[in-house]
């Protein structure tokens, strides 16, 4: 039985990062503390005005433990992780996972390319960004491959000069071939300079070139050149419309600001690159009711910047936060350069502060009906989910299905949802190796195993959080009893304690009810949980069959029977249309083959011969 009262007698007081369990032993906070003996003591004081939601939250408390670090640093970096590991349902949580792209420039290259990015990595290569939205990168890329003739393939260059014809780029006048050799590095390199100059602002010359060519192929009379001129110009002069000067020092920084109401908050970010605005974004939370703007930007500082590739030099706030400047110095360290949190007091940057709070303040009010509607769908789903099985904190779910053709080229699939939203980058597909024909619990059993073992070897190996280190905290299996079963067996052989739910289903193929703890239970057909489990399910089931589709249309599935000599794809399909499963052709005798219209007594017998390794003589 842990004692509260003697535990907080034992408290160091070092820094450190304390975490708070509930009496399901689920962790509902995490905070850290220059002095864990004096910041954990608070709230157990019942002297202190706490607010309802710290009161809720201490009340469900039922046992905590801490860890020491060297120094408030090292505890806010481990505050940061464990946040992110277990998402507590007191912290305030970022509700969005946004990930923005760049523009990188392969300027290491000879012949450098231009591309969109994920990631900015710390290679040779030039990165522009990151921008808000991943379409406009893709337009952006494509109008510079227009107006620079800028390659796009992953041919190299210089080795590959000549070894091939050049792409349908090259005759459509938007790549100048540098793999015929049709322009030298030299020339080439000055595109790429240009380039760089366009996307770093300086548009003045390609617009000065560009209307320069659109009046010289008008007086040509070739107004097809003309008009493509002038929608160029017009798309460089969009871009540069967008890119209005914010800043006349140049620098890069983010303006941030908050608009919070009851347990929601919108953060609004403007991103200014070179001192150019280059976008805006906004990003809701789920806070505590009562908490204050201060606390709201420090939690959201340090989930965004713990994740986003890229740290300005400044963040410009609308007043002063908490850890202010052991946050700096936090992220000083991941940008390896100074960075400043500042409140603009007066002039045009308290103007742009000014209208960050204006635009998550019309964000919050337009959307907030929206986002209880989504909470609904979402949050609530699970919600309602938890009370119906007796379970709590979940955030995690998985769900599997397999899909094959007759028994052949089996896959799996598995879809993740958190917080009752797709997760799909954590989705993952499996070829079934180990199990032929149609055996659909040996198949899942397969999947399973390898996707918990893959997991456990990542958590050994010390892998980030995230695709199969992340454990569920509810697994939905496609059918009843005997899915579930496999599953708990995976589970119990792996020593792993995970809830499993099968989603049970009518003659009609309709979900009808929930098997749990060998109890099959109904569902309201009515109910947001309902909705959400039925989604889950056809999302598994699409996943798979788009995974089983794609390998068929790319050739990938190979068949036992494309190896068997004398039998091509009529024959093939002959065998797969009268016969279950690859099992029930290798039990067949040479007269049961003979049968099918397009199999003769020889094919019969190769068939035979092959499955059986054995000649069968002729009668």
């Amino acid at each position: 039985m842990f004692d509260i009262p003697e535990e907080l007698k034992k408290l160091p007081g070092k820094p450190g990062v304390y975490i708070m369990h509930d009496e399901s032993d689920a962790v509902i906070y995490v905070g850290k503390a220059i002095s864990l003996k004096n910041r954990v003591r608070q709230y157990f004081q019942s002297s202190r005005n706490r607010g309802a939601k710290i009161d809720q939250m201490v009340s469900h408390i039922t046992r905590f433990e801490y860890i020491v670090t060297d120094s408030e640093l090292e505890a806010l970096v481990l505050e940061c992780n464990l946040i992110k590991e277990h998402r507590p349902k007191y912290n305030t949580m970022l509700m969005d996972d946004k990930a923005y792209p760049f523009i990188k420039v392969t300027v290491e290259e000879p012949f450098p390319r231009i591309m969109l990015a994920r990631k900015l990595v710390k290679d040779r290569s030039k990165y522009f960004g990151p921008y808000t939205s991943a379409g406009a990168v893709k337009d952006t890329i494509d109008l510079i491959r227009k107006l620079y003739h800028i390659r796009s393939c992953n041919r190299k260059l210089p080795a590959d000069i000549g070894k091939e014809r050049p792409c349908l780029n090259y005759h459509i006048h938007q790549c100048n071939a540098p793999c015929q050799g049709y322009i030298s590095q030299e020339e080439y390199k000055k595109a790429i300079e240009e380039v760089i100059q366009f996307l770093s602002g300086n548009y003045d010359l390609i617009l000065k070139r560009l209307k320069s060519d659109m009046e010289a192929a008008s007086d040509a009379l070739e107004f097809e050149k003309a008009i493509e001129y002038r929608e160029l110009l017009s798309s460089v002069q969009k871009i540069a419309q967008k890119q209005k000067i914010t800043d006349t020092a140049g620098d890069d920084r983010d303006i941030l600001a908050v608009a919070a109401e009851g347990e929601d908050a919108v953060v609004q970010v403007f991103f200014i690159r070179g001192g150019r605005l280059i976008g805006r974004d906004h990003f809701y939370l789920r806070i505590l009711e009562g908490e204050t703007k201060g606390g709201i930007l420090s939690s959201f500082i340090k989930q965004f910047y713990a994740g986003t590739p890229y740290i300005p030099a400044e963040l410009m706030l609308p007043e002063e936060i908490e850890d202010r400047e052991l946050i700096e110095e936090w992220l000083a360290r991941k940008r390896e350069h100074k960075v400043y949190l500042k409140v603009p007091k007066k002039g045009a940057k308290e103007k742009l502060v000014e209208l960050a709070e204006k635009n998550a303040a019309l964000v919050l009010s337009t959307d907030k009906e929206r986002l209880k509607r989504e909470e609904g769908r979402t949050i609530g789903a699970v919600k309602e989910l938890e009370k119906l099985l007796g379970l709590e904190g979940i955030v995690r779910m998985e769900a599997y299905d397999i899909s094959n053709t007759s028994g052949f080229a089996s896959v799996g699939s598995m879809v993740v949802y958190e917080r009752g939203k797709p997760k799909r980058n954590d989705y993952r597909k499996f070829k079934i190796k180990g199990v032929q024909g149609a055996n659909d619990y040996a198949s899942m059993e397969e999947v399973l195993t390898r996707r918990f073992r893959h997991g456990l070897e990542e958590r050994e190996e010390g892998k980030e959080l995230g695709g199969f280190t992340a454990f569920p905290d509810l697994i939905l299996m496609d059918g009843g009893k005997g899915q579930v079963n496999v599953a708990l067996e995976v589970l119990e052989k792996l020593r792993l304690n995970i809830p499993v739910c099968g989603m049970v289903k009518d003659d009609f193929h309709r979900t009808r009810g929930l098997y749990y703890e060998n109890v099959e239970m109904p569902i309201d057909r009515n109910s947001e949980s309902f909705r959400l489990i039925t989604r889950i399910q056809d999302e598994a089931h699409r996943f798979a069959i788009a995974f089983h589709r794609d390998l068929r249309s790319k050739g990938q599935v190979h068949s036992i029977l494309d190896d068997i000599p004398g039998v091509g794809p009529a024959r093939r399909k002959d065998l797969m249309r009268h016969f279950e499963n690859i099992d029930a052709i290798k039990s067949a005798s040479v007269d049961e083959l003979k049968k099918l219209p397009s199999i003769n007594e020889k094919s019969a017998r190769e068939i035979y011969n092959f499955f059986h390794g054995c000649d069968i003589l002729n009668p």
